[in-house]
């Protein structure tokens, strides 16, 4: 396995493979998987699926991961980062069972390179899929427990605008590539990179600071994947939910958005979370921003002791 690992962008101590799948209704499809490459023996291991308008960038998480005995993975999903291609829209899917073939594939790799313990991790949208296939994903018995930063679980919207896009969401199956108008946010990622108001620096095409905008088809997939939350998920293994402790409530730019979750609503988070499991655990982290690993330095460091307290418990030293 590891002859098929190539250089990656994040520079020597991270390498790539691409992991081919079966084209769909764009053409050729592929995920990529990085890891941090190794350099001592470990039994755990954690593969991490960044969120919507993302890609895996995170020098810092890996190298926690790493100092904690943890060789780490993470997962650009098909038509994200490393692999969006030229005839592909962005993030577009119509039901986000697609992705599962290919955290399917990830998996296979990070068992063939062998591991008593696998942590499945997800970042608000990645939280939203990650979680789904551990109740129905192929390769799911690999997953020993699933760590969720901020998932999302559930629509951020006033109750007039959420019925519209409900009504919108619907249509997804008979015009999958209507783009929604008016859905080009910009202010939490002025928040993030340092190029704006932020301390992050990445590559802007694969995550621009105006989100790509969205189409019908995959409305209507994050719908069906909420109803599914929605229902209960009745994981048996252990679950951790972190979140911020509270939500933005400032229109347009705010320095609110340093100290909390400017993309969902954390209440949304507290209600669902404790249903998609039978040993879930959540905790809020004080002045948390949406992505939790890219916080303030206060607020990163309760989440990384939140994390790492909870793994030493549910997976062991």
């Amino acid at each position: 396995m590891t002859s098929s690992y190539q250089p990656d962008i994040l520079g020597p101590d991270f390498e790539q493979q691409v992991l081919p799948q079966l084209p769909d209704y764009e053409g050729p499809v592929h995920s990529t998987l990085v890891r941090r490459r190794p350099t001592r023996p470990a039994s755990r291991a954690v593969l991490y699926v960044h969120g919507f308008n993302d890609y895996f960038f995170q020098r810092e998480m890996a190298e926690r991961y790493h100092e904690h005995g943890y060789h780490f993975y993470a997962l650009d999903l098909r038509k994200y980062g490393r692999s969006w291609q030229p005839h592909q829209r962005p993030n577009n899917v119509r039901d986000l069972r697609e992705y599962f073939a290919d955290l399917d594939a990830a998996l296979a790799v990070v068992r063939a390179e062998g591991y008593r313990a696998v942590l499945l991790s997800g970042h608000s949208t990645g939280g939203l899929v990650t979680a789904l296939y551990a109740r129905e994903g192929q390769g799911r018995a690999a997953v020993s427990a699933l760590f969720l930063n901020s998932p999302f679980l559930a629509m951020h919207l006033p109750r007039g605008v959420r019925h519209l896009a409900m009504s919108l969401a619907a249509m997804g199956r008979f015009a999958p590539d209507v783009v929604i108008p008016g859905t080009r946010l910009t202010t939490y990622g002025e928040s993030l990179h340092r190029q704006h108001r932020g301390e992050w620096d990445y590559h802007l095409p694969w995550k621009p600071v105006e989100v790509f905008p969205v189409n019908v088809g995959w409305l209507g997939a994050i719908a069906e994947g909420h109803r599914r939350i929605r229902r209960g998920l009745g994981l048996q293994i252990p679950v951790l939910v972190l979140h911020a402790d509270r939500t933005v409530q400032a229109r347009g730019w705010s320095e609110e958005y340093f100290q909390a979750d400017g993309v969902l609503n954390v209440r949304d988070m507290q209600m669902l979370a404790p249903g998609l499991g039978t040993h879930v655990t959540v905790r809020a982290i004080a002045g948390g921003m949406h992505d939790l690993m890219l916080s303030r330095q206060p607020a990163r460091e309760q989440a990384y002791r939140e994390l790492f307290a909870w793994l030493a418990t549910s997976l062991g030293e």
